[in-house]
């Protein structure tokens, strides 16, 4: 990479970065102190958790597509300055519908799609696949972050405190945006990190994508479902203090992450991909099980903790993978579109579903109706394919018609290591899936010499 593609690459991460640790640090504490908001109801607190993950499923594509039209950098401060007023409105609520409010317009401020699509313009095509690997570190680092920093801040500044944290956060990202990350020379449409609404029917109809767009929803309703009630049980049941929960988390996160790698490992360097995923789904299987069975036993909880952390940061890791390796190399972000709905729809039907569950029902449903839905997902999922260990390549072809690219898609395929290739002539790139391994890069180098 140039040091502007780490520049810019390195500046939209911790964009990123600043407004996830905004939406997931209040995870670990709310429900405990949801009682103080008046009108507040069990299933109300899992609404304010999870409503987030509403208005960003429905306005991160269309953010996404205004940005092609208006510019990256216009939509992106606008969406974090309503971050920041979301924030806002949630920091000044005294009733449990403001925060409510301020967490659906913090949701509303859905620049993923436009943080993306900066990062393509800002990149060459073969450096893009670190670009975003350089994000998804990010997105998982802020996560874990925001599961310890939540607990550990929140008893200096109190949770309206919190709330104005990530309200300066977020304008804290529209520094980093305005003064480090450069402007792009030219903004385009990028298939391998935008949506095509058109053909959001194609994807559908794939089998294999659809089980991984389940997965995920599931993923992220059992997340946010069971955020509504395991802080209450590490206080109510485990004998955890509140102001002790942040080394709870610390302890469990920290194994968690240690287990994560050697799995991760394995299944990339053996391509024993579904096994690993599949040995994952069952262990979120287990721990809802555990934690339905002895929530009262603090270790057997702690142990629980470490094996759903452990289960759902393989899962989060290797989805976004899997999507990449299954979609067809053209509708790359088209895919990635319809999955990233489907994770945030799942973080709000996780919230409600928590929510009304927790009320009705008590702290121990929560976790049987997910250990269900885990059994369900590890069913579906018993049936998809092993993926091949292809990665995806972008190769820059210059100025293309329609008539060369049946005589360019086949000399690519002759490569050795390429084993799709789609050529779109009014994007003059070669959309591919390659074997590393085998990949013949000078061959490839060759290639797009005789281009340029």
């Amino acid at each position: 990479m140039t040091p502007t593609e780490r520049r810019a690459s390195i500046a939209l991460a911790s964009i990123f970065t600043l407004r996830m640790l905004g939406l997931f640090m209040i995870f670990p504490i709310f429900s405990l102190d949801a009682h103080l908001y008046s009108g507040n109801t069990a299933m109300l607190t899992g609404l304010a958790i999870g409503i987030y993950g509403l208005t960003q499923a429905l306005f991160q594509i269309p953010f996404g597509r205004l940005s092609d039209r208006i510019g990256r950098k216009k939509v992106i401060v606008a969406g974090l300055l309503i971050f920041a007023a979301g924030s806002a409105v949630a920091a000044s609520a005294d009733t449990i519908w403001g925060v409510i409010i301020g967490r659906g317009l913090q949701g509303f401020g859905a620049i993923a799609a436009a943080v993306l699509a900066l990062t393509a313009d800002l990149t060459r095509e073969e450096q893009r696949t670190k670009a975003m690997a350089i994000i998804g570190i990010s997105i998982g680092m802020a996560f874990a972050l925001a599961m310890v920093a939540g607990p550990a801040i929140k008893p200096l500044l109190g949770l309206p405190g919190l709330f104005w944290m990530t309200g300066v956060m977020a304008i804290l990202g529209i520094g980093v945006l305005l003064y480090y990350v450069p402007t792009p020379a030219q903004v385009r449409f990028h298939r391998d990190t935008e949506a095509i609404p058109a053909q959001f029917a194609r994807i559908l109809r794939d089998s294999q994508l659809l089980r991984l767009d389940l997965g995920i929803l599931i993923l992220h309703l059992m997340m946010t479902a069971t955020f509504v009630v395991l802080p209450l049980a590490l206080r109510d049941h485990a004998g955890f203090a509140a102001d002790e929960h942040w080394k709870v988390y610390l302890f469990v996160l920290s194994f968690a992450l240690v287990f994560m790698a050697p799995f991760v490992m394995y299944a990339d360097r053996h391509n024993r991909i579904k096994q690993v995923f599949l040995l994952s789904v069952f262990l979120l299987v287990l721990s809802q099980v555990g934690l339905y069975a002895f929530l009262d036993s603090w270790w057997l909880v702690v142990l629980c903790m470490v094996l759903y952390f452990t289960g759902f940061t393989v899962l989060e890791a290797s989805l976004p993978s899997l999507v990449s390796r299954l979609a067809p190399s053209e509708l790359k972000g088209t895919a990635l579109g319809v999955y990233s709905t489907a994770q945030y729809l799942g973080a709000f039907l996780g919230g409600i579903a928590g929510g009304w569950l927790y009320g009705n029902f008590g702290i121990t449903s929560v976790f049987a109706v997910c250990a269900g839905l885990c059994v369900l997902w590890l069913l579906v999922s018993a049936s998809m394919r092993n993926p091949l260990p292809l990665s995806t390549h972008l190769l820059n072809l210059g100025v293309v018609n329609e008539q060369m690219c049946d005589e360019l898609t086949a000399r690519l395929l002759e490569i050795a290591g390429v084993a799709e290739a789609v050529v779109v002539a009014d994007d003059g790139i070669a959309y591919l899936k390659v074997d590393r391994k085998r990949l013949d890069q000078e061959a490839l180098r060759a290639f797009s010499a005789t281009r340029a």
